[in-house]
């Protein structure tokens, strides 16, 4: 289907604002959260965290807590197989210390018992004979020679020899000659930039509730982005056949990435398997913050050349990003994405992982874009200051477009960023007078979007309504827009559909919902499916007819002949044919099974005015806008609740949120009255303005939305700030006392 094809479709229910599926289940409190599981004979797990930033465990002894009545079983990292695979052995390790305690809050053992109060108490008696060791938990501290080392023979082959041995990896993008470009620039800018790391802030804790029976079979249920990732991980740690596995997933409190791997899932299972009874682990706020993954940290250097016209000529980037005790990847990420937005033809990127002293990284929407972005989008802010041009000129002078050869490689399809442009620079905010002391600051943000491993089933009943069954748990809206799109492509309402989230052995495997995926694959799968009912559907009216199932075809929601020579035979609707499917063949069903691939990358721009209080230092918003390419909206009210989420949780990590670590290298700040996430009273009315360039990767042209809407709001809110204190900032958060020492010069 052609681009003019897509755009001249006419919808009828897709793009609509119907009921949320889950809604009233959730205000009435019906639905099932992670900690609302229960279990006959269920015992209470708690976990023992290392008070030390780094530390050997040379010894744990159990026997008193073993002793103390109600306690039912005790594990220990010795008590969870030697691990050969790395990736497995590290997710093992992060939920349970074993030589080494890696950072303040590691788990290094766990308790079952009968009630709360006996496995609180039983911690207390479990002794640790910890060597303290040196720690290090600042990015650029841990690159330097001489460092403390977190973890031996971690490097690998690409890090040049004689440095840290914390430095476990390193990645280059980019094309052209950065030299022969900045060697044409008017002006050159180098600014080095600094991120602290930051926490999802879903407001559930993890909570799991596992079973684990003499049989060697097991039932684990909990909060979880994916909860395949969940067998696949957990089976490999326990050793089991995935199949002998079976992982329910519940309704998530949110997860933003967060709950996009394990922390607690493998020790409920072995304490289960240990006790012979459910175990049931809730987290703590305190060890949400101090043992789940916040984001990386960051330590950024960027060089930008221009013309006095605001032509780029040239730019590089090096990025350090700290993803915690352990390796990892989001680097890479970062790296590729950090000029994505931009048609350049000299450029370079190149990324480093140092390991620190902190919990081990996971994915906070769009990982590792946010923060290269936000650097290169601040330089890109200042020189448009230096030659006095209008940023979002500059921004359209330089914007990637159809056939740009992206900064990471690949040459763009059709993309959306200069209508978004256009749009923002439209927009009666863009325009609107700022008052003295105000300033207003505008960036681009990227995502690259995925697909991935995706299964669904679509099921006619006999009474002619749909059950659809899909296996990645709704964290944004995505019952809706599956139910969405299934009822556009029978042509049945809405509320004839049913979409529920199997378990892991109720159908085939489906990757983590993360990468903005779910709505484009899973909703591709859906089409799929229904298209492959439609098909026996019209096969069955065939059977009626007595003619070729060639000769029918399927039109609002009913089989019709295809065309004169076929017959004249009143049109079967979907109920019709379902009421009389025992008679014609049997149940009726559609399946369908993709590793999906052109998700199709997605752009956004934001602009936010502030005002910053000279004598406080405290930044107050006052207007925000979002514009981004949604592709297609299916259900536009989620899709505007993605893109002013992303802006709040930027709002918020552009001006208060921080992981604080002491010199001892312990969290100062493990909970939300200390670690300030944004209330209502921060936040200003956010205008979301949705732009649909159609993906031809999509039937319906939908491009994910999940994550780039958080992209762009550490880059616009630093440059709005910057323009109204009169000061450059270089670190985030810019918080009271940060933005008074700027202003104090």
């Amino acid at each position: 289907m052609s681009l003019d094809e897509y755009t001249r479709r006419e919808f009828k229910q897709v793009g609509t604002r119907v009921r949320r599926p889950d809604g009233v289940d959730k205000v009435t409190g019906r639905a099932m959260y992670g900690a609302d599981a229960t279990a006959p004979g269920m015992l209470v797990g708690r976990i023992l965290r290392s008070p030390h930033a780094h530390a050997r465990v040379k010894g744990i002894d159990t026997s008193a807590a073993e002793a103390l009545k109600g306690v039912k079983a005790i594990i220990t990292g010795a008590d969870l197989p030697a691990q050969e695979d790395e990736f497995i052995r590290d997710v093992q390790d992060n939920c349970m210390a074993r030589d080494k305690a890696l950072y303040d809050g590691h788990a290094v053992a766990a308790v079952a018992a009968t009630d709360a109060a006996t496995a609180k108490a039983a911690l207390k008696l479990i002794k640790v004979d910890y060597e303290v060791l040196p720690h290090v938990t600042d990015v650029d501290a841990a690159i330097q020679p001489g460092a403390p080392v977190v973890q031996s023979g971690r490097t690998l082959e690409n890090v040049p020899a004689g440095m840290s041995e914390n430095v476990t990896s390193h990645s280059e993008f980019g094309h052209g000659d950065p030299a022969e470009g900045f060697a044409r620039a008017d002006m050159i800018l180098e600014r080095s930039y600094r991120t602290a790391a930051t926490h999802q802030g879903y407001i559930e804790p993890h909570a799991c509730l596992a079973s684990y029976a003499s049989d060697g079979k097991a039932d684990l249920w909990c909060c979880t982005q994916g909860q395949f990732n969940v067998r696949t991980l957990c089976a490999a740690i326990m050793e089991m056949e995935a199949s002998q596995l079976r992982v329910t997933a519940s309704e998530i409190g949110g997860g933003f990435g967060g709950k996009t791997t394990v922390f607690i899932e493998p020790v409920a299972l072995a304490l289960s398997r240990k006790a012979g009874r459910p175990v049931k682990i809730v987290m703590t706020r305190d060890e949400v913050f101090r043992a789940t993954g916040p984001t990386v940290h960051t330590s950024t250097d960027v060089k930008i050349g221009m013309t006095k016209d605001g032509r780029i000529t040239a730019a590089e980037a090096t990025l350090r990003y700290s993803g915690g005790a352990f390796p990892c990847g989001t680097v890479d990420m970062g790296a590729q994405a950090a000029f994505a937005a931009y048609d350049l033809d000299h450029v370079r990127t190149y990324g480093w992982n140092v390991m620190t002293n902190r919990p081990k990284e996971a994915a906070y929407r769009a990982p590792g874009a946010p923060q290269s972005i936000y650097a290169v989008e601040a330089t890109l802010d200042e020189l448009c200051q230096h030659f006095g041009l209008d940023p979002l000129d500059v921004r359209l002078k330089n914007a990637a477009k159809k056939g740009t050869k992206s900064s990471y490689g690949p040459t763009f399809p059709d993309i959306g960023l200069t209508a978004t442009l256009e749009a923002a620079k439209a927009h009666p905010h863009y325009s609107a007078p700022l008052k003295d002391g105000q300033g207003r600051g505008i960036s681009c943000g990227f995502w690259f979007n995925f697909g991935g491993n995706t299964c669904v089933s679509l099921n006619v009943n006999t009474d002619g309504t749909v059950g659809i069954t899909e296996g990645n748990p709704d964290i944004g809206g995505s019952r809706a827009s599956i139910s969405l799109m299934a009822a556009e492509e029978l042509g049945i309402p809405y509320d004839r559909i049913r979409t529920i989230v199997a378990d892991t052995s109720s159908l085939g495997y489906n990757d983590v919902t993360d990468g903005s995926r779910v709505t484009f694959a899973v909703g591709l799968a859906t089409i799929k499916a229904a298209r492959d009912a439609i098909g026996k559907m019209c096969g069955r009216a065939a059977r009626i007819w007595g003619i070729d199932p060639e000769a029918v075809e399927w039109k609002d929601g009913a089989t019709v002949p295809a065309g004169p020579n076929a017959g004249k035979f009143p049109p079967m609707t979907l109920a019709e044919i379902a009421a009389v499917s025992a008679e014609t063949g049997g149940p009726i069903a559609g399946h369908h099974e993709v590793n999906a691939d052109g998700a199709g990358v997605s752009f956004g721009v934001h602009i936010v005015d502030v005002e910053v209080d000279r004598d406080t230092g405290a930044t107050k918003v006052l207007r925000y806008t979002v514009f981004q390419d949604a592709g297609k909206a299916v259900h536009p009210s989620y899709v505007e609740g993605q893109m002013q989420g992303g802006a709040v949780q930027g709002i918020g990590w552009a001006l208060n949120e921080e992981y604080i670590y002491g010199k001892d290298g312990r969290l100062q700040n493990p909970g939300f009255l200390d670690y300030r996430v944004p209330v209502a009273s921060d936040l200003p009315p956010i205008d979301a303005v949705i732009l649909e360039i159609p993906n031809p990767g999509h039937p319906y042209g939908v491009r994910g939305v999940g994550e780039t809407g958080i992209v762009p709001p550490l880059a616009a809110i630093t440059n709005a700030v910057c323009r109204s204190a009169g000061v450059r900032l270089h670190e985030l958060p810019m918080s009271p006392p940060r933005v008074l020492k700027a202003l104090a010069g």
